[in-house]
């Protein structure tokens, strides 16, 4: 396993969380991007009952080791810096990748007339299958970072159920516990509720502008805070009567993860001020399910130096590349 110390302000958790996402970042990883910038042709996912989800597609020149989906996190999309410089070290690495874009993230709006919640899992699932059976490959990963890695571990879970084909799901820093989230953002160093406040407030105002139908514009002026939104759109656009039930429906602890039935590792820091490490012990006892903690590196972070690098970036090639290499053997001395 690769050892993660940062050292100096790095050991920061607000400054991982942050600086992940900045520009003087996205400098860092522009040399990685060309070749998959390439590669990438963006795809429409049917996804049943006339719900479509929006994608990248990456397929190497060459003989592929796998192809490995990547799930962003809320309010981010394909093209965010963690999504770019995961998936161009994979695609480096030799995989093919497929970059999904959640319902309403992206430039997705247009899509679907309803709303985006968490809770919308079956729709991922069925992208997930489309994605498979266009894209077929011997091997299949599923990875995803935050709200993306609660929805890469949900769909594992329901992977036997749905026929779904993975040989493992890796998970950054996943929402484990949605209303302790929640009150994080609250109750927290105010950067982190007033970003995602203004992110969800312009996808919804985009929304708006193509089904002024939806009729939230006065509504959403007075919404101030995370609360205020939630609940407001909870009961009047999800099918849940209250935040707290809408939050139990897509929370991982208890038994959610019980019947995962693949191997499924998560990647999470002891200081991420969004994710209480506490809620890991709340999971599932599954032996197919690997917990890898680090002791810092904020909320998907883990910036190795001031260059910038990602530790992530190398830990999640390892991390696939170890589950591949290990089952091929397997299957080499089984024959």
């Amino acid at each position: 396993m690769n050892s993660y110390a940062p050292t100096g302000w790095l050991q920061n958790p607000h400054v991982q969380s942050v600086l992940a996402s900045t520009f003087p970042r996205r400098l860092r990883i522009a040399p990685l991007l060309p070749a998959f910038n390439k590669a990438s042709k963006t795809v429409v996912l049917d996804c049943g009952d006339g719900q479509q989800l929006l994608g990248e597609y990456s397929q190497q020149t060459g003989r592929s080791k796998g192809l490995v989906t990547l799930i962003h996190g809320w309010e981010g999309s394909s093209k965010s810096s963690y999504m770019l410089s995961s998936g161009a070290q994979l695609f480096n690495a030799g995989y093919d990748i497929f970059r999904l874009n959640l319902r309403d993230h992206g430039p997705s709006h247009h899509l679907n007339k309803e709303l985006f919640h968490s809770a919308r899992l079956q729709e991922v699932v069925e992208a997930v299958r489309c994605i498979h059976q266009t894209y077929p490959h011997d091997w299949q990963f599923l990875a995803g970072f935050s709200l993306g890695g609660n929805f890469a571990l949900r769909v594992a879970a329901k992977a036997a159920q749905e026929g779904l084909s993975l040989h493992q799901t890796v998970a950054i820093c996943p929402v484990l516990n949605p209303a302790k989230t929640m009150a994080a953002l609250e109750t927290g160093w105010w950067v982190y509720e007033r970003y995602f406040v203004k992110k969800w407030k312009a996808s919804l105002r985009k929304k708006l502008a193509l089904y002024p139908e939806l009729n939230y514009g006065e509504k959403l002026l007075s919404l101030k805070n995370l609360s205020d939104m939630n609940e407001y759109f909870v009961p009047n656009f999800t099918p849940y009567p209250s935040t707290q039930a809408y939050f139990n429906a897509y929370s991982l602890t208890g038994e959610v993860l019980e019947s995962l039935d693949s191997p499924a590792h998560i990647i999470a820091s002891k200081d991420d001020p969004m994710i209480l490490a506490e809620d890991l012990a709340q999971l599932a006892n599954n032996p197919k399910l690997d917990i890898e903690q680090t002791e810092f590196g904020g909320h998907c972070g883990f910036l190795k130096n001031y260059r910038l690098d990602s530790w992530l970036d190398t830990r999640l090639v390892d991390v696939i590349n170890h589950r591949r290499y290990a089952a091929a053997e397997a299957q080499a001395s089984a024959m």
